[in-house]
């Protein structure tokens, strides 16, 4: 889902991303009362809540909400929300497999975190009561095994339900009885603490996620949820658990879960791993800071932290996430509104006027994160354009407006085929695009995490290849003798280049006629020599960003095919493709070479292939549209160009308006 914005050339409101002097600004947080000289982990503030939270924001809160509409959405949604969990039951146990209780756990989470914050705005105790029957049900003799409920070898799920019984925790700690604070303590360290503490100094255990460099969403949701944990019953904890965990969390989250983001700002999992890898982040970093004066460097130890909030931003297209790789399980919990955080923190006001958008921006965090002194368009001065250099990823994100939901969107990869913790797919040069407010190229997304061998290995000959979603074949690239591209593959980017356009104050924006971006990769180490010894793909805007370009040079000796799934309906009449969805439509023309046609298959895999130890899922409604050639000890160039039927007078190229110019000679204004 994303936001419709209205429709203004000009508004006074809509300026620079800025954020409003805090003096005599009655929307301003208060000054935190609690300033250690000396901050420390053991050292915590007295009062209670701990937790991203504190006490004088509460105080604040209910004189702030009525005069900030977006903190007024939130609350009303919020409360909503609560009032929907409290009609069902307490969530109930249910074991997925090696992928665990992690929906369990998340789902709580929310719902606790739900409960506490109503119960905080109202002093009603029914909320305290539901909220008592979430918490206490996540140790009862019904949920799970007696010995390890939380289920420490998939230590997700221990991180997450720590986090979420360390919230109750401190949310409602005045609340609780003695016994009941007892009780929760009791099954925090008995269930969570102690795995928690031992990963870290005992090397006998098997579930020490922290130990193998996992610069990733394990590392920091681990990391992050025994933090919270441990710091809401920090004091009253006598096993010395959480000193513990607080005495080694922090150095290895600097060391590993602050690293998941690389030079350029990109995630190095996957655009919806940054969900779960900036939550445990930006959790952990808040309730430090919150509890004990400091985020202790993990928000300063990887600088490039700053600029995560761009990758997430232009990752964002106009209808979806450029969603490559693996999705993920189940959300709950999850959101992006570190987004929130980050802004903060780092004085990136778009950030903030990004997130504040969004769907998911309405949960308790984004009520304590949100500075409500920001001012301006996420939009205003931002450019169309941006390229990710680093070459772990290695992406362009190019698009015609930020606001206008019909705009064109194109996105594409030319990245490492590993090390993203083998959530990736063999996918260099793999692409989507969105026009009209539909998505015509699109993703696959995960496949069966339960499925033998998915995430075993990612050398060359795992099993994770031979599933179609991860596979060559199912990606929107090119696929040489219908074999998987290799995972030593170390591609290069020969060309980059943008007009430089950016958006204006207002969300009606058009573009000029020569306003354009291009991007060139050279993919040819991603593919065995013997079979292609170049291939090189390039994308750009034509028209006034009205049309797109997708040109690919290929030096091949054998079969090649140009590929793209689509949910579209798809007829072809030899080198013309006619694509319909959700009432639009979409032309693709080959401009060369001559005779290639489009031809279409379904979304599965050859039956040449090798079969995979468990079955494909189903791809329904999907279909690839496919150019195949004919190798050749000659480079050839295939040209497809994406047509976006506008109507209302919109003029396109026609297919002998666009120049042929090869890929080394394409510039800003070579078409």
């Amino acid at each position: 889902m994303v936001p419709v914005y209205p429709s203004f050339t000009s508004n006074a409101a809509f300026a620079t991303p800025t954020f409003v002097s805090n003096s005599n600004n009655a929307q301003a947080w208060p000054e935190d009362p609690f300033q250690p000289k000396n901050p420390s982990p053991s050292s915590l503030r007295s009062d209670r809540p701990r937790l991203i939270a504190p006490a004088y924001k509460w105080a604040a809160l209910p004189s702030m909400i009525p005069n900030d509409p977006y903190l007024k959405g939130w609350n009303d949604t919020i409360f909503g929300n609560a009032t929907q969990y409290m009609s069902l039951p307490p969530v109930v146990y249910h074991m997925d497999g090696s992928s665990g209780i992690l929906d369990n756990s998340r789902e709580i989470k929310m719902r606790i975190k739900a409960f506490a914050y109503v119960y905080r705005m109202t002093n009603d105790t029914k909320w305290v009561e539901r909220c008592w029957q979430e918490v206490s049900n996540a140790f009862s003799d019904s949920f799970g095994p007696s010995d390890d409920k939380w289920n420490s070898n998939h230590f997700l799920d221990t991180a997450e339900m720590s986090a979420a019984l360390g919230i109750a925790y401190d949310w409602l700690y005045d609340q609780w009885t003695s016994d009941q604070r007892s009780q929760i303590l009791n099954a925090l360290n008995t269930y969570g603490l102690n795995f928690g503490a031992k990963a870290y100094t005992d090397s006998s255990v098997t579930y020490a996620w922290w130990k193998n460099n996992v610069t990733g969403n394990w590392n920091c949701v681990c990391n992050g949820g025994l933090t919270v944990a441990a710091l809401a019953v920090l004091g009253d904890d006598q096993s010395g658990n959480a000193q513990t965990i607080l005495d080694n969390a922090i150095d290895n989250a600097k060391s590993n879960c602050a690293m998941a983001v690389s030079t350029d700002g990109t995630w190095a999992e996957t655009a919806n791993y940054w969900y779960f890898g900036t939550t445990g982040h930006a959790e952990m970093a808040s309730s430090l800071m919150t509890a004990a004066g400091s985020d202790f460097g993990l928000l300063s130890t990887n600088q490039d932290f700053a600029n995560t909030g761009d990758f997430h931003m232009y990752v964002y297209g106009q209808t979806s996430l450029f969603n490559y790789g693996d999705h993920g399980p189940n959300k709950f919990s999850t959101t992006a509104n570190s987004m929130i955080f980050y802004g903060d923190q780092f004085k990136q006001a778009q950030y903030i006027l990004f997130q504040r958008e969004q769907a998911d921006a309405a949960e308790p965090w984004s009520m304590f994160w949100y500075n409500p002194t920001v001012s301006g368009a996420f939009w205003d001065g931002t450019d169309l354009d941006h390229f990710f250099d680093n070459e772990l990823d290695q992406w362009v994100s190019m698009r015609s407006s930020w606001t206008d939901i019909n705009a064109m969107y194109v996105a594409m990869k030319a990245g490492m085929n590993n090390g993203h913790q083998t959530h990736n797919d063999l996918d260099v040069g793999d692409f989507v695009l969105d026009a009209m407010g539909t998505r015509w190229a699109g993703e696959l997304g995960s496949g069966d995490y339960l499925s033998t061998g998915y995430f075993t290995s990612e050398a060359q000959d795992a099993q994770r290849w031979m599933y179609y979603r991860k596979m060559t074949e199912g990606q929107n690239t090119i696929l040489v003798n219908r074999t998987n591209q290799l995972v030593t593959s170390a591609p290069q980017i020969l060309k980059k280049d943008t007009s430089g356009t950016k958006q204006g104050s207002g969300t009606v924006f058009t573009v000029d006629q020569d306003s354009t971006a291009l991007w060139v990769a050279d993919m040819s180490s991603a593919y065995d020599s013997s079979m292609a010894s170049s291939v090189h793909r390039g994308v750009r805007f034509l028209n006034g960003r009205k049309q797109v370009l997708i040109q690919d040079e290929v030096t091949s000796s054998t079969t090649w095919q140009w590929r793209m799934h689509t949910n579209a309906t798809v007829s072809v009449s030899e080198n013309s493709a006619t694509l319909d969805l959700d009432g639009k439509t979409m032309k693709l023309d080959i401009l060369s070479p001559s005779g290639a046609t489009f031809t279409t298959s379904a979304a599965k895999r050859f039956d040449t292939d090798v079969t995979p130890p468990d079955p494909d899922q189903d791809n329904l409604g999907v279909t690839v549209v496919i150019v195949e050639v004919q190798g050749s000890s000659d480079a050839q160039n295939l040209q497809v160009l994406f047509s976006p039927q506008w109507g209302n007078g919109v003029s396109l190229m026609g297919t002998g308006d666009v120049k042929n110019v090869a890929l080394n000679d394409w510039s800003l204004t070579s078409h």
